[in-house]
């Protein structure tokens, strides 16, 4: 653990949160990583206790800061290239009732992001169908239930627009609900935030309508 006479804990705090944003937004590392990799930046070896740690929101409003500061020339036209392909294949999947969530709906994606969505139905296994009937190659994983009850299938491919030939491709993870896993889903937290946005909700982003700020 820090020991307090050699480390202040708030300022301990911020400078793993300004490590793990730079390593977010330049490296892609996930907030958990970037997270530890930047406390051994920050303190080296030494262990760092939970509480000495920044939390997501912290971190996320750094990563904001960064990229205002070092890729605002890039970052934007990146995000919203993210978000109309989030679209695109929200409106595949409507029948499955999708959602988006992560960076690309919070608005901090970048480069190394991928498109992260949810899907809420009554047989998940129909999505899966429909991959294989549209010939999209996918591989199963499984992802945390936000919810913490256990785990959800996840199908995960790799996607390029049409007319983006030379383009990089996207990775388009999508995890697998129950229809009663979206009761309570969408509900704001106590900063009137919420952690997954409809295709409505995702569409007002693109058209620049004004719509409530998101989260990680």
């Amino acid at each position: 653990m820090v020991r307090k006479s050699h480390f202040d804990p708030q300022r301990v705090r911020e400078e793993i949160a300004i490590a793990a944003a730079r390593l977010i937004a330049e490296d892609g590392l996930d907030y958990a990583s970037a997270k530890r990799k930047a406390a051994r930046q920050v303190v080296g070896e030494t262990r760092v206790a939970g509480e000495w740690l920044p939390d997501n929101d912290q971190i996320e409003e750094e990563i904001r800061e960064y990229q205002s500061l070092f890729q605002s020339d890039s970052q934007p036209a990146l995000l919203r290239r993210l978000r109309m392909i989030a679209v695109d294949w929200m409106e595949r999947l409507a029948p499955f009732n999708p959602y988006l969530t992560g960076a690309v709906l919070g608005g901090t994606a970048g480069e190394h992001s991928d498109v992260h969505l949810q899907v809420f139905c009554d047989n998940p296994k129909e999505v899966a169908i429909y991959m294989l009937n549209a010939n999209i190659q996918y591989d199963v994983s499984e992802t945390r239930h936000f919810a913490g009850r256990g785990y959800v299938e996840t199908l995960s491919f790799l996607w390029r627009p049409a007319g983006e030939r030379n383009a990089e491709p996207v990775g388009i993870h999508v995890a697998l609900y129950e229809t009663d896993d979206l009761r309570g889903a969408v509900r704001a937290d106590a900063r009137g935030r919420t952690a997954r946005a409809n295709l409505p909700a995702v569409q007002a982003l693109l058209d620049g309508d004004e719509v409530p700020s998101f989260t990680n």
